[in-house]
């Protein structure tokens, strides 16, 4: 048995054995606009658990919602990260995980290793890979490398002619012929991203301004509650905004701990991103959130969360941004980590998926019970969320939460309407369409 193995189990036992910070509240109770929020509590380590990775079997799948059907469509992929479909329905696959040689405290040594069992810490390929649909039925897919040598990459935009790639520390540009199957163009850096040595948030998040002259990156923060340090911050736990023809960039907006995916609400035309908040002060804080994005606008990391609720761990406060954080506009419970959004706008699946967000919640690992681990679906009206989530895809993990299969991430709506996604742990993408339909 691994070193490593051996130091996750040993940590996870030494955790789960000292504390009981299981959950007291039902998730219902912490989704949309005013999520319930209890007192905060403390831990020098947080309880942690998380369920044994296993593989899909020969045949096995997700479960899907009534009217629904899934399958697979690629698989043996390297940590398939996010999903982006090109004007000619080819999917580009990004593959990568976080980079190698990081620094990190002995709390989060534990921490990552105790994730890992899951199928978490799967090796990343540093590439995408593009699927192509020659028949047109939406089911047989060729694979092939379209991109390698990349550095922890996450984020993919096409605008015209220029594939835009955000890895962990650098946003760069390639030139795109429509129908290639592999890049060949060295490619041209635009613009630096927050990395270094510890880049404890490595993904970037990226998606193009309507008219393509702006990319908008999310940057996680560099720790869960500024532990590295404030000045390991700067211009992190934001969105930044990119000129797509100079690399010059500006804070767009603060305050958001780590925003993992960002779209367009088709209604309003406004930003949206989804958030992951911040960790060990209890199985039901901070919940993860979605929420419209304003230009300039500050979202409460690390001072304070949900509004104007102070977090305590953080010295010295800054009571004058505090008053000033926007509160959020939907929770999503408590430790879901979500990590893909997507605004349906399609027309294969039933009707009453239209016009709201899909959102994948990659799963807890700090909850008792577990939370997440599943793809859901939220309504939208006049461009605001409304009532609770609904489970769309599920079976990722089994129902006693001894082992999981699989790890929803990112999401995408191919040509046929279908809804995609990838699978990090599994190594495969999902496709998910209406019942008897192609």
């Amino acid at each position: 048995m691994r070193t490593t193995h051996l130091l996750s189990l040993l940590a996870a036992s030494l955790i789960l054995a000292g504390c009981d910070d299981g959950s007291t509240l039902d998730p219902n109770k912490q989704v949309g606009p005013n999520p319930e929020l209890p007192e905060a509590k403390n831990f020098l380590l947080p309880p942690m658990q998380v369920p044994s990775g296993v593989p899909w079997k020969e045949g096995e799948t997700p479960k899907v919602a009534a009217g629904l059907k899934i399958e697979r469509i690629a698989e043996g992929l390297m940590h398939p990260r996010q999903l982006y479909v090109l004007p000619n329905n080819d999917i580009l696959v990004v593959e990568g995980n976080a980079p190698e040689g990081q620094i990190g405290r002995p709390k989060q040594l534990i921490m990552g290793l105790v994730q890992q069992s899951s199928g978490k810490g799967g090796q990343g390929g540093n590439r995408i890979t593009l699927l192509r649909n020659t028949s047109g039925d939406g089911r047989t897919w060729e694979k092939h490398v379209f991109l390698e040598n990349l550095h922890s990459p996450f984020g993919v935009q096409l605008v015209g002619d220029t594939l835009y790639v955000a890895n962990a520390d650098s946003l760069w540009k390639y030139r795109y012929q429509t129908g290639e199957t592999r890049i060949t163009d060295p490619g041209v850096e635009l613009a630096d991203l927050p990395g270094g040595p510890i880049n404890h948030h490595w993904t970037k998040s990226l998606l193009a301004s309507p008219d393509g002259s702006k990319l908008y990156v999310g940057i996680g923060s560099n720790s869960n509650i500024t532990e590295n340090g404030i000045g390991a911050e700067f211009r992190r736990a934001a969105i930044l905004e990119v000129d797509a023809a100079t690399g010059a960039s500006r804070i767009f907006a603060s305050g958001l701990r780590n925003p993992t995916g960002m779209q367009w609400e088709p209604q309003s035309g406004k930003l949206w991103a989804i958030v992951n908040e911040r960790d060990e002060i209890g199985a039901d804080l901070v919940p993860d959130y979605m929420t419209s994005v304003q230009d300039g606008g500050f979202y409460g990391w690390p001072y304070s969360y949900f509004g104007q609720h102070i977090d305590e761990r953080v010295k010295p406060q800054r009571p004058d941004l505090v008053a000033k954080a926007i509160k959020p506009d939907y929770a999503l419970s408590s430790h879901v980590a979500p990590l893909g959004l997507w605004f349906y706008t399609g027309n294969n699946l039933p009707a009453e998926y239209r016009g709201g967000a899909f959102v994948s919640e990659h799963g807890s690992w700090n909850r008792k019970p577990l939370n997440g681990y599943r793809v859901s679906w939220v309504a939208f009206q006049n461009g605001q969320p409304v009532g609770e989530p609904k489970p769309v895809v599920t079976g990722f993990l089994t129902d006693d939460q001894q082992e999981v299969r699989g790890l929803p991430v990112g999401l995408a709506q191919d040509k046929q309407g279908a809804l995609l996604v990838a699978d990090d742990a599994g190594n495969i993408v999902w496709r998910v369409t209406a019942a008897g339909t192609p």
